[in-house]
């Protein structure tokens, strides 16, 4: 169908700042934007491609990855994220993570706006996560009130954020990093967001902190697994395995097993991916959170239950759209004038 285009298409840009101000307070809201934006990929409403990952031979640690979808719906958007993860940046007091997202209208296929993306993809990490704690510790029957956060980094305070917003009031807190100086500064964070009667441990150990917690969060830059005795897992803990390659496949293989795409998650040497390779076959999969959010699925009380969530493009365009809808309809769009020039065939 040709488009019927009957204005100049416009281009905006909306900074980080921005970002953060439509997103702040609003994490109720960003969740179910998420799972709307899982309802529609389990209902092939979504397209999905896989993720391209542009590496560096003198820079093996460091990526830029392109995520492009397109979701229908209300969401109705094509767009991509292009983000960069250089860990060498910490130690030159910069995040890791920078991103920017286009997002491009449904009809025309024109761009018309780019985001600062860091903070959209901290957001819909740690909705998602949320989102997936709340549904799965419910219908386990027990709800985690012990949490632990293996890695200290910005997505770990995001999810923090989206777990305490997701109805989640933890008794106690422990801290691991491989850094002091990381875990000390998260854990002056958590004393000044989560209040005097929560108790906060730093654990020197990893066995220590997975023992301690019923909710165990991984938020780290693992290329390979690290954590391989399946019997700190003994008492049954839910797993946020968002950094996807913490867990040996003795561990995944072990547990209750849920993702947020099979094909997306089983490959690039993920730790569900090494357990494929390792068994020849995806029976350990028990599902996506799709089948949870339908109770197609219903994850067990009586083994460590692991969610293991590749990041699917199409979380970042819903929750791009919403913030760029916010921003819109608060009239602070930055629109650049002239940005499409060419627009007459011939001149």
């Amino acid at each position: 169908m040709t488009p019927q285009v009957s204005q100049v298409p416009s281009f905006s840009v909306i900074s980080g700042a921005q970002v953060h101000q439509a997103l702040a307070g609003a994490e109720d809201e960003v969740v179910a934007t998420v799972e709307a934006a899982y309802r529609l990929h389990g209902e092939a409403q979504t397209v999905n491609p896989d993720s391209y990952f542009l590496r560096f031979p003198d820079r093996p640690s460091s990526r830029i990855i392109a995520l492009p979808a397109s979701v229908r719906g209300d969401v109705d958007v094509h767009g991509i994220k292009w983000i960069s993860s250089f860990p060498e940046n910490v130690a030159a007091g910069l995040p890791r993570a920078s991103a920017v997202l286009v997002l491009n209208d449904a009809g025309t296929g024109y761009p018309f706006a780019c985001l600062e993306s860091s903070i959209i993809s901290a957001a819909r990490t740690a909705a998602s996560a949320a989102l997936a704690a709340d549904r799965i510790s419910r219908a386990r029957g027990t709800r985690p009130t012990r949490v632990g956060f293996f890695g200290t980094g910005l997505i770990a305070r995001y999810l923090h954020t989206y777990l305490a917003a997701t109805g989640f009031a933890f008794d106690a807190i422990g801290v691991h990093d491989l850094s002091a100086a990381h875990a000390e500064g998260f854990t002056g964070y958590l004393r000044r967001t989560a209040g005097d009667r929560t108790e906060i441990t730093v654990h020197d150990k990893p066995e220590d902190l997975i023992r301690a917690s019923d909710l165990v969060v991984f938020a780290t830059v693992a290329g390979e697994p690290h954590v391989t005795d399946p019997g700190w897992f003994t008492h049954h803990p839910l797993v946020l395995h968002v950094s996807l390659r913490d867990l040996s496949p003795e561990i995944i293989l072990s547990a209750w097993n849920t993702v947020d795409d099979i094909d997306h998650c089983l490959k690039a040497n993920t730790s569900p991916h090494l357990a494929e390779q390792r068994t020849g076959n995806r029976d350990f999969i028990a599902g996506t959170l799709y089948d949870v959010l339908t109770g197609a699925i219903t994850p067990p009380a009586d083994r460590p239950a692991v969610f293991s969530p590749f990041g699917l493009g199409v979380l970042d365009l819903a929750v791009a759209k919403y913030v760029y809808d916010r921003v819109r309809d608060a009239d602070q769009l930055h629109t650049v004038p002239g940005f499409f020039h060419e627009l007459k065939r011939y001149g």
